[in-house]
């Protein structure tokens, strides 16, 4: 990281029908779109959604970094 510089983290979860892998990526695209220097994505959590005994959605949760621009 650069010295004086400030970032934040939020937490987002993705979700897909294929793979984790593909939840947490959606989750960096879709947060690509309205925030600005992304930095970090780290996964936190992994699990799936499950109906009638069947595997119907992968979920990730994701802490996401980006730098922080504040005023002034």
């Amino acid at each position: 990281m650069m010295p004086n510089s400030v970032y934040k983290i939020i937490e987002l979860i993705g979700t897909s029908e294929n793979s984790w892998e593909d939840a947490a990526k959606k989750a960096v695209d879709t947060a690509s779109h309205s925030l600005e220097d992304l930095r970090v994505a780290e996964i936190e959590k992994l699990d799936m959604k499950i109906e009638n005994g069947k595997v119907t959605a992968y979920r990730a949760k994701v802490a996401l970094s980006f730098k922080y621009h504040g005023k002034g």
